[in-house]
């Protein structure tokens, strides 16, 4: 191991920027003893911010029925209800005329707005995205054209300029921020070039929003997706956030009630967005949370939080890069500042078993696999899957070090315990360590899955 590694120079970053439910969890070690967990899976669900767990908290004794409910509690969890979809408008820049539906995730999110783009029209979208934002238009009625992107930011904008004066699109749909790298295009000019070929554009968000600030009316962005689990909300709410007509006009995204106006045995008439793609009960304390987690981040000073993640990322990337067998993955080679995500690989290793090795022997939270981006994986040329690391308002410079020193420990001297693989996932072979009640060891699904 580097000398850089043994001894950390001295950084600004210390301490959490906003506390964390759990920041202090214990957890077993298969070579024996416990340790603090480092939690850089952030990128995939983050924890529940302290304050986000205090409002719902709050909420829990006032909780009712939404929406048309007379009793006094009803009323006041409307109003939180209605109180938290303005807070998340808000959080990111809608304008005046702007709607916002409140969702499961950015995956419902996208999934709503696909079903909403006119019958034919053809969408747009990079080979950078999350599969969040691939899928929903391959599967929806229109074309759908994939386009590759370059090895520079310059050269596909130029691209995507080409591609859009050539055909017709209706929306182009691009992500804020790599769920693989952290990179993006320019969101500004992403959306000069659509709105001049007449198209629309939806911006990814997930990954974006728990990072860096964002404004649909700044950037002229027509619509945002968002996942609370992102955004140091994870109580089951997401949101999409944009203009109103394409959501008035398309049929209810899902059908129940609260989304009528009418029902009679031969027809149905639908209320107008938001309700009309909310049908059923709605996820009050969901919307609660997500809205707490909006006002803290928008509480931090201006350039708090990005000079928070710009110290451990450059901290992260920098120790990364002195091993020799480690590869940081880049998009574009003249990418912007990207967000606090860290991909890399070890040479010879499969990431899986690395993963499972800094979990058991370090107390490490990563992620492996594919990242559910596996378009942008194969043509970074790394099929198989890689590593990821993540830092946001809750990480320190201790939980970056203590990852830098395991890989180091792994290239140098290798994996104290035995691993195999247990239904594709890596296991230490005769873990000691206790499993909470119901966990089943190899649930879930593969590397190439994961999000």
């Amino acid at each position: 191991m580097s000398a850089a590694l043994l001894c950390p120079a001295p950084v600004a970053v210390a301490a959490p920027l906003l506390p964390l439910v759990g920041a202090a969890t214990r957890v077993p070690l298969v070579t024996g003893g416990e340790t603090t967990y480092a939690d850089l899976d952030g990128a995939a669900s983050s924890r529940a911010l302290e304050v986000v767990a205090a409002a719902v908290t709050e909420a829990l004794p006032r909780y009712a029925s939404v929406h048309r409910g007379a009793g006094w509690l009803s009323q006041l969890s409307t109003a939180a209800y209605e109180d938290a979809r303005a807070t998340v408008a808000g959080f990111v820049g809608a304008r005046a005329d702007d709607v916002a539906v409140l969702t499961r995730h950015t995956t419902d999110a996208l999934n709503l707005l696909a079903g909403c783009v006119p019958d034919g029209a053809a969408v747009l979208v990079l080979d950078v995205e999350h599969h969040a934002d691939l899928l929903p238009w391959q599967r929806r009625r229109g074309p759908v054209t994939v386009l590759p992107a370059a090895p520079t930011v310059a050269d596909t904008l130029r691209l995507l300029g080409a591609e859009l004066a050539a055909a017709p699109y209706a929306l182009v749909a691009v992500t804020g921020a790599s769920n693989v790298t952290g990179e993006a295009l320019p969101v500004e000019d992403v959306v000069e070039l659509a709105h001049a070929a007449g198209a629309r554009v939806v911006v990814d968000g997930a990954q974006l929003l728990p990072h860096r600030r964002f404004s649909l009316a700044a950037t002229g962005a027509d619509y945002v997706a968002l996942s609370g689990h992102k955004l140091y909300a994870p109580f089951g709410t997401g949101a999409l956030v944009g203009r109103r007509d394409w959501l008035d006009a398309a049929p209810a995204y899902l059908a129940g009630g609260g989304a009528v106006a009418e029902v009679t045995v031969e027809e149905t008439r639908w209320v107008a967005a938001p309700h009309r793609h909310e049908g059923g009960s709605p996820n009050v304390l969901g919307a609660v949370a997500l809205a707490a987690a909006c006002d803290a981040l928008a509480a931090l000073p201006d350039g708090a939080l990005v000079e928070h993640e710009r110290v451990l990322r450059e901290r992260l990337v920098d120790g990364l890069r002195e091993l020799p067998e480690v590869r940081v993955l880049r998009i574009w080679a003249d990418s912007g500042e990207p967000t606090g995500v860290v991909s890399f690989t070890v040479e010879g290793a499969d990431p899986g078993l690395v993963a499972a090795y800094l979990s058991a022997e370090h107390g490490i939270g990563v992620r492996d696999g594919r990242f559910c981006a596996h378009p942008l994986l194969a043509r970074l040329g790394v099929p198989e899957g890689a590593l990821r690391a993540s830092v946001g308002v809750g990480t320190t410079s201790a939980d970056v070090d203590r990852l830098l020193e395991a890989v180091a420990t792994y290239l140098t001297r290798g994996p104290r315990a035995e691993y195999a693989q247990v239904a594709g996932r890596w296991q230490p072979v005769d873990d000691p360590r206790p499993l909470v009640a119901g966990a089943q060891r190899g649930a879930g699904c593969g590397p190439a899955q994961h999000a």
